[in-house]
């Protein structure tokens, strides 16, 4: 990220960011089949060069790189006459799909090595079609929106549901700079993402500086949060999958019952696929309303680093757990945060906050999940669980008793002297809380308790 001053007496700045515009297609019939095409394209880029890559590391234990995948491919095209239809596609759809090959297997020998954080990735696959996201991806050429249209190479100007307004005042003005843009399909409907280098205006100092709030995740309510002036910030939640449970089983039932290959079950899929395109539409609503209302109103917010990969391995919470999207709502505050010149504190994985008395710091041994009144057994404090945790938070924040953990140990109990073991896989590192577009953009703190 780059941060350049200007002028305004010192009091803002802009940064270049990376951020992504999405907008829903809205082809014609001749348009959607030249989509069809080039999604077929990638696809069959992807298999050819996996194949290629195959016979290679039989052979000298080592890949084809992106590059080379592409000097193969110009020969063969030209050479097989069963490759005559290349041309009808663009070149970016069989050049991205090369990289993102190389990506795939360099992404597989990093996690077999260790090296790459998170779930184990395997060994590319064979993409088949009905069977893998249909996508490609224009990094050259003539990429461009203008009013309720976009203009892509070889497609040409196809409408748009919805206005591309904000991103074309940016491009006109020239604080914008499209780099690529992926076409995507996702129940049933075709949507353009272009990847955007933006330079956003960004204060020098927040709004209010010194405001706090800690927030405490829950399954109950989506967020519930407590600031320094001791307001109570409870964000319900949409809860949409359990909302849309009776329609997902109703229709998955219906896809069942058709047969294998027929038209009726093509459109039962797709009938499912757009409840649960708007399940996920309703929980980002949600969650992008929640996360910008907290950033650009406090300066510090202080949550919690949960295990939510762990958390879903728990059967009797997993679902609950998935519909609230905690993950999403750490990854947003991260760089939001950052836009508002704000940060992101993150609670240690091991700290109490359920547990532990906000008035007077008394620690209960044991707090079960259906205990929603936390009841203090030194003070006799009463108070929600939720509305506790937050107020532990925004204390552990507040006081001068923490430390910064920079190293990113693991926050358990040890006998003095040990020092702390590393973060677990799929913890994000200092520095790291929150991405745009693959890039790190907030600065998250990890804190600790003194003991």
């Amino acid at each position: 990220m780059n941060v350049v001053p200007v002028c305004d007496s010192g009091r803002m700045a802009v940064e270049t960011v990376r951020q992504a515009y999405r907008f829903a297609l809205n082809p014609g019939s001749a348009q959607e089949r030249m989509l069809w095409s080039h999604a077929g394209a990638s696809r069959f880029a992807w298999n050819w060069g996996l194949a290629r890559c195959k016979e290679r590391h039989a052979a000298e234990r080592r890949w084809y790189s992106a590059a080379e995948l592409h000097r193969l491919w110009n020969v063969a095209k030209k050479a097989d006459p069963a490759l005559a239809w290349w041309s009808e596609n663009s070149k970016c759809a069989y050049q991205e799909a090369f990289r993102d090959l190389d990506r795939a297997l360099g992404e597989f020998i990093k996690s077999k090595k260790g090296e790459r954080k998170g779930k184990r990735v395997g060994f590319p696959k064979v993409k088949k079609r009905g069977r893998c996201k249909d996508s490609f991806r224009f990094s050259t050429g003539a990429i461009c929106c203008a009013g309720a249209s976009v203009t892509l190479p070889r497609l040409g100007t196809i409408a748009t549901h919805e206005s591309t307004r904000k991103l074309t005042r940016r491009l006109e003005t020239g604080a914008a700079r499209i780099l690529s843009a992926t076409v995507s399909r996702t129940a049933q409907r075709w949507f353009v993402s272009f990847t955007v280098e933006v330079e956003r205006v960004i204060p020098a100092r927040h709004a209010r500086p010194g405001s706090a709030v800690g927030v405490d995740l829950g399954v109950r309510a989506l967020l519930t949060g407590v600031d320094d002036g001791g307001t109570v910030i409870v964000v319900p939640g949409p809860k949409a999958l359990r909302s849309s449970l009776r329609k997902l089983r109703r229709a998955g039932r219906a896809h069942s019952r058709k047969k294998p290959g027929s038209s009726n079950r093509r459109r039962d899929a797709g009938r499912l696929a757009r409840i649960h395109a708007r399940v996920a539409n309703v929980r980002a609503d949600a969650l992008r309303k929640a996360t910008t209302y907290l950033a650009a109103r406090y300066e510090t917010v202080v949550a919690e680093d949960l295990n939510v990969t762990g958390m879903l391995t728990n059967r009797r919470l997993a679902r609950a757990v998935a519909d609230q999207g905690f993950g999403q709502v750490r990854q947003m505050l991260g760089y939001k945060t950052g836009w508002n010149r704000g940060r992101l504190l993150l609670a240690g994985r091991w700290y109490p906050s359920s547990k532990t008395c906000s008035a007077c710091g008394w620690r209960k041994p044991s707090l079960t999940l259906a205990e929603r009144v936390f009841n203090c057994g030194a003070c006799g404090l009463v108070m929600d669980r939720d509305h506790n945790a937050a107020r532990n938070l925004l204390n552990l924040a507040a006081s001068g008793a923490e430390s910064l953990n920079a190293c990113g140990g693991r926050l358990r109990p040890v006998p003095d002297g040990q020092r702390p073991a590393k973060q677990e896989p799929g913890t994000a590192p200092a520095g790291q809380t929150g991405t745009v577009a693959g890039q790190p953009a907030a600065t998250g703190q990890e804190l600790t308790h003194a003991h």
